[in-house]
């Protein structure tokens, strides 16, 4: 049986644990961290009393890899989320609400309801969405849609920012279109939105690693790889900070670190070079019963806002303008939207404020273009990791499947060198 290195614990590298665990490899995890997870934590606030997300990270019915990620790993039930697709929406400027409600099927009949769709828009507002299906690889939405329209302001752009992380109007088209074909071109029974349930760690983590150790891997925390060994076409050493691991000829590595990481330790190796920050804010609050489980805000500072049985969440996409505020003035801004939008009469309770300044790559056509496949110039070092070439954003779903492409190939590569 080959020993499989796989270098992180985010989602990525326990997608690949657990797709080579399942083809036969012995498999050795190790994570610079104190715990698995990556960007998708978990963890008690003291300021707050509470255990929360490091960020709300949706994902929707439509995610086939999450799904079958999540039922390998016996978490399929920690999702939750409507039985139908909704979306509710409530401007700050002027107080009106309403709800984007596509109907199941892939025929968007719902688009003829209007008490489905954006108010102020007609069935003919939404046809140049068709345009994005076929935009070319170096388009940007903005140069496919119109920006200047309710549609635009009221949904596609609070849509495309939160799947994008990146300005909506400069991030790539090709994208955009891939995550529509697998979700809203389906129809509404792809696109119901999903959270996970109670935490994004008692979904997607800690069972992924209940699930390697009960099938016998090798899993060891606090072990930062310091430089990659190479010998010919192969890797043949992981030097860790806390010493070096030999890597047999038939045995495959896969690297998933994110990408800055990765272009310090593989020579020659070209990665997305910018990112945008995603800011959160948690407050020790329970929500009011008519505040939805996921509410999109229009014309403020804060984006969604998901309502938990214990806290209220603030998620603000592509959000460097706010990574040098000052914490307390931004919590307060952001309580007073969250108190008009929830029809909350209550100063400002125990808040914490979560900022990663480098959540994701910028989904722009020349940053997409950067993005590495899963191969590398080393026979037996695969890559993985949501800035990898997926074909969608920086997603979850993204995420997962670069994990099992990099297992797959991975096992390709290690017949191949027995055949031999």
């Amino acid at each position: 049986m080959a020993r499989a290195h796989v270098i992180g614990a985010g989602l990525a590298g326990l997608a690949a644990a657990i797709a080579l665990t399942k083809a036969g490899h012995a498999v050795t995890l190790s994570e610079a961290g104190p715990r698995a997870g990556g960007r998708c934590r978990s963890y008690h606030d003291p300021q707050l009393g509470l255990t929360i997300d490091n960020g709300n990270h949706l994902v929707l019915s439509g995610n086939a890899a999450v799904a079958d990620h999540l039922a390998t790993i016996g978490a399929a039930d920690r999702l939750a989320g409507p039985a139908e697709a909704s979306f509710a929406f409530f401007d700050l400027r002027d107080g009106e609400r309403w709800r984007v409600a596509p109907n199941g099927g892939p025929l968007p009949w719902w688009l003829f309801v209007p008490g489905r769709r954006v108010p102020g828009t007609g069935v003919a507002d939404y046809l140049p969405l068709a345009r994005l299906l076929g935009a070319d690889a170096d388009a940007r939405i903005g140069d496919v849609i119109a920006t200047d329209t309710p549609l635009w302001e009221r949904l596609i752009a609070p849509l495309m920012v939160a799947v994008m992380n990146t300005p909506p109007a400069e991030a790539s088209a090709g994208l955009a279109a891939a995550v529509i074909r697998e979700t809203l071109a389906k129809g509404g029974r792809a696109c119901r939105p999903r959270i996970a349930h109670p935490t994004l760690a008692a979904a997607f983590v800690d069972p992924a690693i209940a699930w390697l150790r009960s099938h016998g891997a090798d899993i060891r925390m606090g072990r930062r790889l310091k430089a990659l060994g190479f010998a010919g076409d192969r890797v043949e050493r992981l030097g860790f900070a806390d010493g070096a691991d030999a890597v047999a000829a038939d045995d495959p590595v896969i690297l998933a670190v994110p990408a800055w990481v990765a272009a310090d330790l593989v020579p020659g190796l070209t990665v997305p070079d910018r990112h945008h920050a995603i800011v959160n804010a948690h407050f020790a609050f329970p929500p009011p019963p008519a505040l939805p489980p996921m509410l999109g805000v229009i014309g403020g500072t804060a984006e969604w806002i998901f309502a938990f049985p214990d806290r209220i969440s603030v998620t603000i996409s592509a959000a460097d303008r706010l990574c040098d505020e000052d914490r307390g003035a931004l919590a307060a801004r952001l309580w007073a939207e969250v108190a008009r939008a929830a029809g909350i009469d209550a100063p400002l309770p125990p808040w914490q404020i979560v900022r990663e300044r480098r959540a994701t790559f910028a989904a722009t056509p020349d940053q997409d273009a950067r993005r590495p496949g899963a191969a590398t110039a080393w026979a037996n070092l695969m890559l993985a990791g949501d800035w990898t070439r997926t074909g969608l954003p920086a997603t979850i779903e993204g995420a997962i499947r670069s994990g099992r492409t990099a297992a797959h190939l991975a096992g390709e590569v290690a017949r191949a060198h027995v055949s031999v």
